[in-house]
């Protein structure tokens, strides 16, 4: 009781600060006060046994809050402990000094992934389990199951801060092998999901199928048949980027379809993002390839929104950068694309995600190269890459940016080196899913270079990439290569023979009749038309 009174008497001098929302107080001391109350507390020779309180405190808290949070709602948990990050960090600050206790420290950092994850906080995140794997040197008493949480933690905060390295491989790995002699099947699964991604990420998408494949067998026999979903967003996202889009879409609308958020509250934490916002971003990209961009932009908007719902950042910059960023560039909409990117620049930066706020950079870039700033927008693209490392997914949706770029720049050799080195990476990793697009961009550089010899280059690549697209079912893709060849052709003088390739491919389209593709390939037939002839769209 004298506490309390003490307490309240300190709140009336204004030496002590209460606060809070909802049912429970909180209480802090203003900089002044808390200055002279260490002064005073180091005097006292009992700050080293206070510190070793206030951490096992905060060891407990952050257990029990993991367990709470398979259970309660988002942002009521977050309520309770997201205000809790500068005692967190002062326990470990303490836990890892020289006369502090490591293992407590160990114990603790363990205990409060789920909320550096879930606060997007990912380089805080890595750099304290670095630390604390270190703690776990030759010597160190050794927890298993602890291991394998801080290594599952490492792997997912370098894949948000420094993107698919060797060493989040490693981590993925070792956090299998710690899985499996534990016989815990939450991080196999986990961990198989991780590979998956580094998979990915290094072109391996043939190994992600077979991954995704034992990922689904052992989700067979979990009770939460959300797993068994996600090994069809696993397929699905894999045959979007080896080329076969129908397939892809069939395994993500199916995961869509019956994937039910409300089973498992832990998602972000098992598995580092929404599972929905990830399908849904690929389902728009694979729409906009198969020729619905107006389906693509609502799906990409609908992603964000969902993504915005669940206050996770990670999940949110996501749907922004590999979905409703790129979606607008590519339909042509740049107001849409100013503000998503805007967004994502913003978001990016104030949750300290270095690889987020790099695509953002190169989408600035692009940007801007479409409004004509070449100078800016390659500046940008540059500056993106280099933040990137040269990553495989940045490859992925931003390379065919920077190749345009440097052509529009009129560096017509480097931008050939590069579409050239990219149609190769593509074949040799089986990454189809965009070489369409590249050997219509190398088409379009070829028609830039002075020499008599490119015309007919140029026309066997336009005509290469037609058989792609046509191959993959995807129109959009087919629709670029078409208007390329159609406009070598009319400055050939061959109208007739441009609208024959044209027209067909034009006529397939049902909606998405404001965008820029489709509106400069209507321009260039009723051009090709003549002014006296009458154009009616087959319905």
């Amino acid at each position: 009781p004298d506490v309390i009174e003490w307490l309240t008497s300190l709140v009336a001098k204004s030496l002590v600060v209460t606060g809070g929302e909802g049912a429970v107080a909180r209480y802090r001391l203003l900089g002044t006060t808390r200055a002279y109350a260490l002064e005073k507390l180091e005097e006292s020779g009992e700050r080293e046994r206070l510190s070793h309180h206030h951490a096992e405190y905060y060891r407990h808290l952050f257990e029990q809050a993991e367990v709470g949070w398979e259970t309660r709602p988002t942002v009521e948990w977050l309520n309770d402990y997201g205000w809790c990050t500068d005692n967190l960090r002062a326990a470990l600050d303490w836990a890892f000094s020289p006369d502090g206790d490591a293992s407590l420290g160990v114990a603790l950092t363990a205990a409060a992934v789920p909320l550096w994850m879930h606060l997007s906080l990912m380089e805080e995140c890595r750099g304290r389990v670095e630390q604390a794997l270190a703690a776990l040197g030759p010597g160190a008493s050794r927890d298993e199951r602890r291991e394998m949480r801080l290594h599952a933690a490492l792997a997912l905060s370098l894949r948000y801060t420094r993107g698919a390295v060797p060493e989040m491989g490693a981590a993925w790995t070792r956090v299998l092998e710690l899985a499996e002699s534990l016989d815990d099947a939450e991080y196999q699964l986990r961990s198989l999901l991780g590979l998956c991604f580094f998979q990915t990420a290094s072109g391996g998408h043939r190994a992600v199928i077979a991954l995704a494949k034992r990922f689904g067998t052992l989700a067979e026999k979990q009770p939460d048949q959300n797993d068994l979903l996600i090994g069809d967003r696993l397929i699905g996202v894999s045959q979007h980027y080896l080329g076969d889009q129908s397939g892809a879409r069939l395994h993500l609308e199916h995961m869509l379809a019956h994937y039910h958020p409300a089973a498992r509250r832990s998602d972000i934490i098992s598995f580092p993002l929404d599972q929905r916002v990830m399908a849904r971003t690929i389902l728009a990209r694979i729409l906009w390839v198969q020729g619905f961009p107006d389906q693509a932009m609502r799906t990409a908007e609908s992603s964000v929104e969902d993504a915005r719902a669940t206050h996770h950042g990670l999940s949110f910059c996501y749907a922004l950068a590999l979905g409703a960023c790129l979606i607008a560039l590519w339909i042509g909409d740049l107001t849409a694309a100013e503000h998503h990117v805007g967004i994502l620049l913003d978001h990016s930066t104030r949750h300290s995600l270095a690889n987020w706020h790099a695509y953002g950079c190169c989408h600035q870039g692009a940007l801007a190269i479409k409004r004509g700033d070449l100078n800016t927008g390659l500046r940008l693209l540059h500056a993106g890459f280099d933040e990137l490392g040269g990553s495989r997914p940045a490859l992925r949706v931003n390379t065919l940016l920077m190749i345009e770029a440097l052509g529009r720049a009129g560096q017509i050799a480097d931008g050939l080196a590069e579409v050239e080195k990219a149609i190769a990476q593509s074949k040799q990793t089986e990454e189809h899913w965009q070489i369409a697009e590249l050997l219509r961009v190398k088409g379009e550089l070829l028609l830039l270079q002075d020499e008599a010899a490119a015309s007919a280059a140029a026309e066997d690549h336009f005509r290469q990439a037609l058989d792609w697209a046509r191959r993959q079912g995807a129109l959009s893709w087919e629709l670029r290569a078409a208007t390329g060849l159609a406009r070598l052709w009319r400055d050939q003088g061959r109208s007739v023979d441009a609208t024959a390739s044209l027209q067909p491919v034009y006529d397939r389209f049902t909606e998405g009749f404001d965008t820029a593709d489709l509106q400069a390939a209507k321009a260039l037939l009723d051009a090709l038309a003549g002014p006296n002839v009458l154009r009616i769209r087959s319905s």
